[in-house]
C-alpha cells in the first residue's frame, strides 16, 4: 500500500512538471508483472483542444512492415486532475480519441509483450517487446509509450523502476542517482522510439572506440554465450569501420543489446533492428562458435546505420509518420549500402579474404535472381509495405550489388581515388542528423558532388528496370564474371563436413559422395580436423583454410591433414596425405580472378578492396 502511495505522488509530481514544461512523463514499473502485461502511465503536456487523439505506432522505422501495436494496450483510461475519468473512443487498433482533452492530465494502460502473444501476426523479436517477470524486459519504448497526434516533436521523459539485479542497457543515459529508478530524457518521441532499453542480468563489456563508448549486453538464459564473447568478435570490424568512416565516430555512445532465444522463435527469424545510436538482436541460444561470424556480419551492418539514415535520410524518414508512413524510394542506400559497407569493410581491411568476399557476393547475386529482377529499385522502396512486400528481402541483396556497383563505378571514374565510403561520408556531412534531402533530389545531389555520368547509372539501373552489368563492371577491377559454365578447382575430397559442438571442431560427417582425393587422404567418418595443409583448423578459420588451398597449390602438390580419430573408444591423432587433385565443376555467378587482368585493373582492384 505504501509502494502504491509513493508512486502516486511521484506520479502527480510528473504531472506538474509536464505541464509546466510542455512535455511528456512517463513511467513503468517492471516489478508490477501482472497475466504478463506491464501498466503504463503518461502525464501528458496540456492542450487546450476539445479532442485529442492518443496514438501508438503502426509501423517504426527500420521494419517495414506494419506491427500495429495498439493491438497489445488493454484497459486504456484517461483522466483529469481529480483523476475522474474523462470519455474516449478506440477510433482503430492504434488511435484513442480523448474528450473533453482541456482537462485532460494522464492516462494509464497495460502492454502485454509481443514474444509470446496470440494477437494475431507476430513481430519481428527485436522490433518488439519482452516480459519476463524478473529475469528480462525488452523496452522498445514505441511498443509501450505513444504521443497526441500533432505533438510528438515535444520532450519525453521515461522513469522505470525495475527489480534489484537487473541492469538497463540502452544508448541513453540514466539521469537518476536511484539504484532502482532509471530515468531517460529524449528530445522528442521519434527519440525516444529510436532508444530500446533491456533489462536483464548484468553481463555488459564496454571498449571505446573513434571517440564513443560501445556497449555489449547480453541475455543468455541458459548462459551459453556472455558479453565479452560478443565483443572480441565484433572490436576488430568496430575498429575497421572507424577507420572506415575517417577515424572518428558521429557518437558518442553507441549500444549492442542482444537477447538470445533458448527455443524457436514466435516470428520464425532472427536478426537484429538497427537504430541511430544502438541496435536490438534476437539470436538462437546456441554454441558462440556458430554465432561468431553472424555476430560480425550483422553487427556490422547495424552499426554502419550511424551513417544512414542517422546522418543522411529523406524527408518521409526525418518526419516519420508511425501511423500511415510515406516510403522512400531509397532503400537501396539506407539497407542497400549499408549492407554492402559491412561486408566490403571486413575484405578492405584484411579482416576477410578475397576469395571469401567474391563468394559472398556470387551469394548475393544468385539471391538476387529469385526476385523480380526488373522491378525498379526505387519503385520496389515505394512500395514495399503493400504491393511489393514479397520483395523486400532483395534490399539485402540487390541493394547491397547496387552499392557495389556504384562503388565500382565511382573508383573507375576516379581512378581508385573515391569510393562509395568517401560519397557517404560527404552526404552525411551535407545534410546530417537535423536535415533531411527531398526524396526526388537524392541522386541530383550524389551527381552534383561526383561525376555526370552516375546519371545514366541510376536511370539504368535503380530506378529503371535493367539487370546490373556484372561481367562490364568486373571487367573493371580485373575479375572474371561467369553467368553460368564450368570451372577448374582443388577438391578437399567432396566430403560432408560439420561442427561438433562439444569438441569445437570440424569433423567429417559423410563420405556419401567421396571423390579420388578423399580417397587417397583416408577420411573416415568422425575424423575431426586438427590442421590442414599446415594451418591449424578452427571453426572461425577453416572456410579461409580451404580458399588458401584453392588459391596457393596445384595439381599434384602433396597435401597433408591431421585428425582427431576415435579408434577402439580411444581418441588419437592420425595423419591423412595425398596429392592434390583438381575437378570440373559446374558453376553459376561465379566471379575469378583474371590471370590476365591488366596493371590498371589490378591497381583499381586494389583501390576497391584492398587485394
Amino acid at each position: 500500500m505504501k509502494k502504491i502511495l509513493l508512486l502516486a505522488c511521484v506520479f502527480a509530481s510528473g504531472i506538474l512538471q509536464a505541464q509546466n514544461r510542455n512535455s511528456y512523463s512517463g513511467s513503468i514499473d517492471l516489478n508490477n508483472v501482472v497475466d504478463d502485461k506491464l501498466q503504463v502511465f503518461v502525464a501528458l503536456p496540456q492542450t487546450n483542444q476539445s479532442e485529442v487523439e492518443y496514438h501508438i505506432p503502426k509501423i517504426v522505422p527500420g521494419t517495414y512492415s506494419i506491427s500495429d501495436f495498439g493491438r497489445f494496450v488493454t484497459d486504456f483510461k484517461a483522466m483529469d486532475s481529480e483523476g475522474s475519468e474523462l470519455e474516449l473512443e478506440r477510433l482503430s487498433d492504434n488511435k484513442w480519441l480523448i474528450k473533453g482533452a482541456d482537462k485532460l492530465q494522464k492516462i494509464s494502460y497495460w502492454v502485454e509483450d509481443t514474444y509470446d502473444t496470440d494477437k494475431g501476426n507476430a513481430i519481428f523479436e527485436p522490433g518488439g517487446t519482452n516480459i519476463e517477470d524478473g529475469k528480462n524486459f525488452v523496452i522498445n519504448t514505441f511498443g509501450f509509450f505513444g504521443y497526441i497526434k500533432g505533438m510528438k516533436d515535444l520532450a519525453y521523459e521515461v522513469s522505470i523502476t525495475h527489480p534489484e539485479g537487473l541492469y538497463g542497457g540502452t544508448s541513453m543515459i540514466d539521469s537518476n542517482d536511484d539504484p532502482l529508478i532509471d530515468t531517460f530524457t529524449a528530445p522528442n518521441y521519434f527519440d525516444l522510439a529510436d532508444a530500446p532499453i533491456m533489462y536483464s542480468s548484468p553481463d555488459t563489456t564496454t571498449m571505446m572506440v573513434g571517440g564513443a563508448e560501445i556497449l555489449v549486453q547480453v541475455y543468455s538464459p541458459n548462459d551459453v554465450m556472455d558479453s565479452k564473447f560478443v565483443m572480441e568478435n565484433v572490436s576488430e570490424i568496430l575498429v575497421a569501420q572507424k577507420d572506415y568512416l575517417g577515424g572518428t565516430l558521429p557518437i558518442k555512445k553507441y549500444a549492442f543489446l542482444i537477447y538470445l532465444l533458448g527455443g524457436p522463435s514466435l516470428s520464425g527469424g532472427f536478426g537484429a533492428l538497427e537504430h541511430s545510436y544502438s541496435s536490438m538482436y534476437s539470436l538462437p541460444e546456441v554454441n558462440p562458435i556458430l554465432l561468431a561470424q553472424t555476430v560480425k556480419d550483422v553487427a556490422a551492418h547495424e552499426f554502419f546505420h550511424i551513417i544512414t539514415p542517422l546522418n543522411i535520410h529523406s524527408e518521409e524518414i526525418g518526419n516519420f509518420d508511425f501511423i500511415d508512413p510515406k516510403m522512400s524510394q531509397h532503400l537501396w542506400m539506407y539497407e542497400g549500402v549499408t549492407e554492402y559497407s559491412a561486408g566490403h569493410v571486413q575484405v578492405k581491411h584484411g579482416l576477410m579474404g578475397l576469395d571469401n568476399y567474391l563468394s559472398v557476393i556470387e551469394g548475393k547475386i544468385a539471391q538476387s535472381q529469385t526476385f523480380d529482377d526488373s522491378l525498379p529499385f526505387t519503385t520496389l522502396s515505394k512500395l514495399c509495405l503493400d504491393e511489393h512486400e514479397d520483395q523486400y528481402q532483395n534490399v539485402y541483396q540487390k541493394g547491397a550489388l547496387i552499392g557495389m556497383a556504384l562503388d565500382i563505378k565511382l573508383r573507375k571514374l576516379s581512378g581508385g581515388d573515391y569510393g562509395i565510403q568517401d560519397l557517404m561520408q560527404e552526404l552525411a556531412k551535407y545534410y546530417g542528423k537535423e536535415t533531411s534531402f527531398k526524396d526526388d533530389e537524392l541522386f541530383d545531389k550524389i551527381v552534383s558532388l561526383t561525376y555526370p555520368e552516375l546519371r545514366e547509372f541510376f536511370d539504368l539501373y535503380v530506378a529503371g528496370p535493367n539487370p546490373l552489368p556484372y561481367k562490364e563492371l568486373f571487367s573493371e577491377v580485373g575479375l572474371e564474371y561467369i553467368a553460368s559454365g564450368t570451372k577448374e578447382q582443388l577438391t578437399m575430397g567432396n566430403i560432408g563436413l560439420s561442427l561438433n559442438g562439444e569438441t569445437d571442431r570440424v569433423y567429417v560427417s559423410n563420405l556419401d559422395d567421396v571423390n579420388e582425393f578423399g580417397l587417397e587422404m583416408g577420411y573416415q567418418e568422425g575424423d575431426e580436423f586438427l590442421s590442414f595443409n599446415g594451418a591449424e583448423v578452427t571453426p572461425l578459420g577453416f572456410q579461409q583454410i580451404v580458399e588458401d588451398f584453392r588459391s596457393g597449390n596445384a595439381e599434384g602438390d602433396k597435401i597433408k591433414a591431421v585428425v582427431m580419430r576415435t579408434v577402439n573408444g580411444k581418441a588419437k591423432k592420425v595423419k591423412l596425405k595425398a596429392a592434390a587433385v583438381m575437378v570440373s565443376m559446374d558453376v553459376e555467378n561465379s566471379i575469378e580472378i583474371n590471370p590476365n587482368a591488366t596493371e590498371e585493373q589490378i591497381s583499381l582492384r586494389k583501390a576497391w578492396v584492398g587485394a
